[in-house]
């Protein structure tokens, strides 16, 4: 998805190694296994005190190899803590959370299905000795900034200590932290962000101490109680003959004080009540409520294969993922990307950002479960991230939307994504169109918003911010959907025809005849040069048929080279495939039976294409019938892991010809989505059609998702060399997980399954160009 973003991280942590002796902190592994946040209702469309959740709540946590991860407080790129783990001292030797046990992740509420209610977690780490078990419960305390973590020790081989071993990123780095440890407290602060880990009783023993070499199990041996820089906190807790539980909570706040108390108080008010009130149990308002509130809810989980436990951990994820200072700033996943070698020294958002994009998907699969308020928070936070007069450093023309952008609106890449000033478009008409936005707002909205976008995407102009001075010519784009390359590119040339369709409507309904006319004219002349754009009849694979990933100029045969990228050498473009033609069906610029769409299919499908080219893999998974299928972005990518090598992207900031992008969940859902286009382009789809794209895409898509019920970003493919981290094929990878497109991706195709059509259809792009 986002491989400029990891480009942008190699390039600081080969910096950061080079100006350090010592090796730089990184942040946590990334492959997910849970995250978590309060729900918090919504105060006249916004985040503040007085409603029904009472204060709003600003920590986001996350979890993997059993441990603790990334949490977040304050705005929710603001990690304050890369990891807590548990230390084991054992008759037999030392043993630590995750490279001596393994874990299991289960959700603390389930209804009576299983399904998950509320994401509250139950962690459990066995020593692979047979020595102890761990369990730990983790929640957010909802009226406060605050975290519950529940910890039951067993002994099973005689007696254990334990020992809290947390690791400070205070202020979203890894050093310039501040460490005091005592026999009430572990603290730290950066700035204004103060972090306080408490305990129901105190700690046997407690150290501060520097980081050194990153080996935090090092301050185990630390003496002494404070420390500065990049820093481990530990927390010795009593001994352990046969079983004990002992209770914590980490405050966060703007000051030593407010951190101290938030952690009192949340112990004060007890596990149970803190649990009850983040479930929604009873009269209390939580999880459970924003759940009920869910209208399509039920019957998306009848298009499930799973009884409804991955759509259902979907909505949690989905909710989860947004800011809870700027209602509606959908993020793209609660992870760093490869984040346990990723340099942590200098501050960085990872994938906890906006990019209007994969806002767009978030924003639509809620609307498609039936959530009526998060859409709309979403559509009405966006004026934040387009470029116009306000945008920090602008000097250009605007009405775009900005590359990627810290939920505040703070610009952090500045390319132009033609796809993504389309899609704020494209939201705004399909909330309209479901009753949702009203026609005053719209044409609000239309006159301060979608015009500049729209117009934007009939003139394009001279951009001027930051690094990017470039002149815009629509349908050009300056990078497509990858994010790497400009040109022609079929998935973002399908989303501005269908922006510039819909919002021909959009005018019209303002008033405004003479743009509705200049709109839908402008995407009949973008739709009638498409295929002699980006289709070649001289290509390298079969008869030579099909859609180009990209076209960088007027001509498809030509064989010009697409940029080198990721570490792969540039190739003749006429031998990189992608999907992203699908991308015209789904928004209704083509039909499914189109000749060129159907030509290209067999390209990308060949499954004997050499490695370096082959886009379609198969899975089978253990226990289940069948074979299922996955595709990677596009051939020749090098967004992943090496396969010489098996090390992680950019790892030591370097790019790597042996880097392989691997295979993405999202393109099972859009494969499914364009089945369902095809079944029903005579009527109504059958239903055995309806089955078969449940059995396969649905299914697939829910074998793709790990015991947390997390949909990855990448799953393993099985080409090269193994991954330190000893992945299995269609197992996540350390790219990212959960992203949240993943799941808007399956929740859309339940949502399309359920209704028979698919979800983000337009039907005036349809009655336009594919009757």
């Amino acid at each position: 998805m986002h491989s400029l973003k990891l480009l942008a991280l190699a390039s600081a942590a080969l910096a950061a190694s080079a100006a350090h002796a010592a090796a730089p902190s990184t942040w946590a592994y990334s492959a997910k296994t849970g995250v978590g946040a309060s729900y918090e209702a919504y105060v006249d469309g916004a985040y503040k005190a007085g409603g029904k959740t009472g204060a709003v709540s600003k920590v986001w946590f996350s979890i993997a190899d059993g441990v603790l991860t990334e949490t977040m407080y304050g705005l929710i790129h603001e990690a304050q803590i890369k990891q807590m783990r548990i230390a084991v001292q054992t008759a037999t030797g030392l043993a630590v959370e995750g490279a001596d046990t393994t874990s299991k992740t289960e959700y603390l509420h389930v209804d009576a299905a299983g399904r998950p209610l509320s994401p509250a977690y139950k962690i459990t780490t066995t020593d692979k000795q047979g020595r102890f078990v761990i369990e730990k419960r983790i929640f957010t305390d909802p009226d406060r900034n605050s975290l519950f973590v529940r910890v039951t020790v067993k002994a099973l081989k005689g007696p254990v200590t334990p020992t809290l071993v947390l690791e400070p990123h205070m202020a979203n780095t890894g050093g310039g932290d501040t460490g005091v440890a005592s026999a009430t407290a572990l603290t730290a602060y950066e700035g204004r962000a103060f972090l306080s880990l408490k305990g129901t009783k105190p700690f046997a023993k407690a150290s501060a101490s520097t980081l050194k070499d990153n080996d935090a199990l090092a301050g185990l041996k630390a003496t002494t109680t404070s420390a500065k820089g990049a820093i481990v906190l530990t927390g010795q807790l009593p001994a352990v003959t046969k079983e004990a539980t002992f209770d914590f909570a980490i405050g966060f706040g703007p000051d030593a004080k407010t951190a101290d108390a938030t952690a009192a108080a949340t112990l004060k008010t007890g596990y149970a009540e803190v649990l009850a009130r983040f479930n929604g149990e009873g009269a209390r308002v939580g999880w459970e409520d924003y759940l009920a509130s869910l209208t399509e809810l039920p019957r998306l989980r009848e298009a499930s294969e799973d009884g409804g436990k991955l759509v259902q951990a979907s909505a949690l994820m989905l909710k989860v993922q947004e800011d809870r200072t700027h209602a509606g700033a959908l993020i793209a996943s609660l992870s760093n990307p490869w984040g346990d070698t990723v340099d942590a020294t200098e501050s960085s958002t990872g994938y906890k950002a906006v990019w209007p994009r994969d806002f767009y998907q978030c924003a639509m699969a809620l609307a498609a479960l039936g959530d009526k308020e998060t859409p709309l928070a979403a559509f009405h936070y966006l004026p934040t991230v387009q470029v116009g007069a306000k945008t920090p450093g602008n000097k250009g023309d605007g009405g775009w939307f900005l590359q990627k952008s810290h939920v505040d609106g703070t610009p952090e890449w500045v390319g132009v994504q033609l796809d993504q000033t389309a899609m704020p478009i494209m939201l705004g008409w399909k909330l309209w169109k479901l009753g949702w936005l009203s026609d005053k707002d719209l044409k609000t909205f239309y006159g301060e918003m979608l015009k500049p976008a729209a117009d934007f995407l009939v003139k394009g102009g001279k951009v001027d911010l930051g690094w990017n001075h470039a002149t815009i010519t629509p349908p050009f784009t300056q990078q497509e959907r990858w994010e790497e390359q400009g040109g022609y590119s079929p998935s973002t040339t399908a989303a501005v025809i269908a922006g510039l369709v819909v919002a021909g409507d959009i005018a019209e309904a303002a008033g405004d005849t003479a743009s509705a006319e200049t709109y839908r004219k402008t995407a009949d002349d973008y739709s009638s040069k498409v295929e002699a754009r980006m289709v070649t009849t001289k290509g390298a694979f079969g008869d030579g048929h099909y859609y180009l990933r990209l076209n960088s100029d007027q001509d498809p045969d030509n064989k010009s080279p697409v940029e080198e990228r990721n570490g792969q050498a540039a190739v003749p473009e006429n031998k990189m495939l992608d999907a992203g033609f699908l991308e015209l069906v789904r928004y209704g610029v083509r039909r499914a039976d189109d000749p060129a769409i159907v030509a290209s299919l067999p390209k990308l499908d060949d499954e004997a294409m050499e490695d370096l080219y082959r886009v379609r893999y198969s899975f089978t998974f253990p226990g289940v019938d069948g074979t299922f299928p996955g595709w990677r972005r596009y051939g020749v990518d090098g967004y992943g892991e090496d396969t010489k090598t098996g090390a992680n992207y950019g790892a030591d900031g370097q790019m790597r010809p042996g880097q392989r992008g691997r295979v993405w969940p999202i393109f099972t859902g859009e494969r499914g989505h364009y089945e369902l286009a095809l079944a029903g382009v005579a009527g109504k789809p059958d239903a055995a059609a309806v089955r078969r794209i449940r059995d396969t895409y649905v299914k697939a898509m829910e074998l793709f998702a790990n015991e947390g019920l997390m949909i990855p970003e990448q799953v393993w493919d099985g080409v090269g060399a193994p991954s330190a981290h000893g992945y299995t094929r269609g197992e996540g990878t350390d790219s990212a997980t959960p992203l949240a497109w993943s799941h808007a991706e399956y929740v859309k195709l339940l949502r399309s399954v359920s209704d028979g059509q698919v979800w983000d259809n337009y039907a005036p792009v349809k009655a336009r160009f594919s009757r």
